[in-house]
């Protein structure tokens, strides 16, 4: 493994580690079982988004890296081999583990060079994976940005998040907080097989309805809609009809996109479960890690018309995070920030 490279010493002060940090620990108890976590003390945890980038915000703050989530499909699995860990089982159960984040975070927001911008979380991997109910990492990172008031949103699949709806809820009261469920498809087979370390679907929207019950405007980001599998109009209509019962305030559909990393796992996985869709598959993304542009605008249709059927209005750009237009400063941000994702 190549921390060697990622501390303190030749690579100088763009070292994303301090010297001897990492500390392997393995967690034998049934719910961590498989399991391993490499503790560090990162350098940094706001991270700059690379301007190539589609997002609609410029900053994140990744406590994790690696999923116990074990979405077959997720693109961040290729960060996995900057330390020459495994991109598929390795992803799944190495979770790296920044235990200072909270501290690190309210140090980087207290410096003189930040303008209070929005930070995104979720956006890598998930915040509120497994590795969160062991290591508690969001409540301080949470109270941090409420302390300053920053604007901040969450995008996750783990129920865990109800855990702090309380210091969301504060949080509110002092400066935008947008939260979003990812929830593709309602589809249990389908669920059990490409999302298998989740909560259910349907755990998920009852959390987003408790979300929302409590007075914190959720959305629903509808990823992936999984092409021949997740993608019929029953499938459809049956995904929107639940999230607009869940009360969520918006539902955002997102076809799936196979980046390197996450393009090699998840074509040995279909294989395994639906050989006669490898060749469907490699025509459909022939051209690059994207459905065609025709796909993706047909789904699209398709959902915000269902969501109009069912009363709930698709999310503008930022909008299910109520993330505001981002004024980019012509100052750097944190020092060392660098982010590391394909996004």
């Amino acid at each position: 493994m190549r921390w060697e490279n990622l501390t303190e010493g030749p690579a100088g002060p763009a070292a994303l580690f301090g010297a001897g940090a990492v500390v392997t620990r393995t967690v034998d108890t049934p719910e961590f079982r498989g399991i391993t976590f490499h503790e560090v003390r990162a350098r940094s945890i706001v991270n700059r988004v690379p301007g190539a980038s589609r997002m609609p915000f410029e900053w994140t703050v990744n406590p994790y890296r690696g999923c116990s989530h074990a979405c077959v499909y997720c693109f961040a699995r290729k960060t996995h081999s900057y330390l020459d860990l495994d991109t598929g089982l390795g992803f799944d159960s190495q979770i790296v583990v920044k235990t200072n984040a909270p501290e690190l975070l309210r140090r980087e927001l207290a410096a003189p060079r930040w303008t209070g911008a929005h930070i995104a979380m979720g956006t890598n991997v998930d915040c509120y994976q497994r590795a969160e109910g062991r290591y508690r990492l969001m409540p301080g990172i949470i109270e941090a940005l409420r302390d300053r008031a920053n604007p901040f949103s969450i995008l996750t699949k783990g129920t865990l998040i109800l855990r702090d709806l309380p210091l969301l809820r504060e949080a509110a009261e002092v400066t935008e907080v947008g939260i979003s469920v990812s929830v593709g498809f309602t589809d249990t087979p389908l669920w059990r097989t490409v999302e298998p370390g989740t909560p259910s679907p349907a755990a998920r929207l009852n959390a987003v309805r408790t979300l929302t019950d409590a007075g914190i405007e959720c959305g629903v980001l509808m990823a992936p809609v999984v092409p021949f599998l997740g993608d019929s109009p029953a499938q459809l209509r049956a995904t929107v009809r639940a999230v607009a019962e869940s009360g969520a305030t918006s539902v955002t559909p997102l076809v799936l996109h196979l980046r390197p990393g996450a393009r090699e796992w998840f074509t040995a996985w279909l294989r395994e479960h639906h050989p006669h869709l490898v060749e469907r598959y490699e025509r459909m993304y022939a051209g690059g890690s994207y459905a065609p542009t025709w796909y993706q605008r047909m789904i699209t249709r398709q959902v915000h018309e269902l969501a109009a059927e069912f009363g709930i209005g698709p999310a503008r750009r930022g909008e299910a995070r109520r993330i505001a237009a981002p004024d980019r400063p012509d100052g750097p941000g944190p020092a060392g920030a660098t982010q590391l994702t394909l996004l």
